[in-house]
């Protein structure tokens, strides 16, 4: 493990195997909002294009850009790439936060309560990381900038793993899980999604607490 993320590609290949299927099927629905197309169990979502849309689209580039600018590649040989990259990722990641919250308050009765709950949490745990991130970079504290971006990496592609986990089951069983068990598996594996990245950063960090 500590060889994979010892290399320059070792997280970005990482991440972007992960949130490929998110972001594969993100693109999808914002061609089909775009072209009026929806399925019938996302027709709903015709009523506020904007938000929707919004939220699919921002989530296609926060998705494929940050396993880019975590690369060190880029970091190091091209910064000003890098930087300009950054904010593109930074204000993808604010409408992403704002837009699903603005989907949850359209749609309240969508979910459970409890994964509401969640939604809500991680909608607004996600501009707090992508804030603290810009006031570390400012301070010109780089590794806090870059613990940050990457907890807002994860939080913002959160879904990623809830798809893993709800699509093989609704393959099997022909319907998505509902209930107690989807809201478990549902936050479970959000919460998932946040533990990795957490074994990220300290995986990242240890070199400097072995010379500390």
């Amino acid at each position: 493990m500590n060889r994979i993320f010892s290399r320059p590609v070792g997280v970005p290949a990482i991440l972007l195997l992960l949130s490929g299927l998110t972001i594969a099927v993100a693109a999808v629905e914002a061609i089909q909002a775009l072209t009026g197309s929806l399925p019938p169990e996302s027709l709903r979502f015709a009523d506020t294009p904007l938000s929707f849309v919004s939220h699919t689209v921002t989530g296609v580039v926060f998705g494929i850009l940050g396993p880019i600018q975590f690369g060190r590649v880029l970091a190091r040989k091209y910064g000003r790439i890098h930087r300009i990259m950054g904010r593109v990722f930074v204000a993808a990641g604010a409408f992403l936060s704002i837009s699903s919250l603005s989907l949850m308050w359209h749609f309240p009765d969508g979910d459970s309560a409890l994964i509401n709950t969640a939604r809500l949490v991680f909608g607004i745990a996600l501009g707090v990381t992508l804030t603290l991130s810009m006031l570390r970079v400012r301070a010109r504290n780089i590794p806090r900038h870059r613990d940050w971006m990457i907890r807002a990496y994860a939080i913002g592609m959160g879904a990623t793993i809830v798809s893993i986990v709800f699509i093989p089951i609704f393959v099997i069983t022909g319907e998505p899980p509902t209930g107690i068990t989807a809201d478990i598996a549902f936050i479970g594996a959000w919460a998932a999604c946040v533990v990795f990245a957490e074994a990220v950063i300290y995986r990242i960090n240890a070199p400097q607490r072995n010379i500390a």
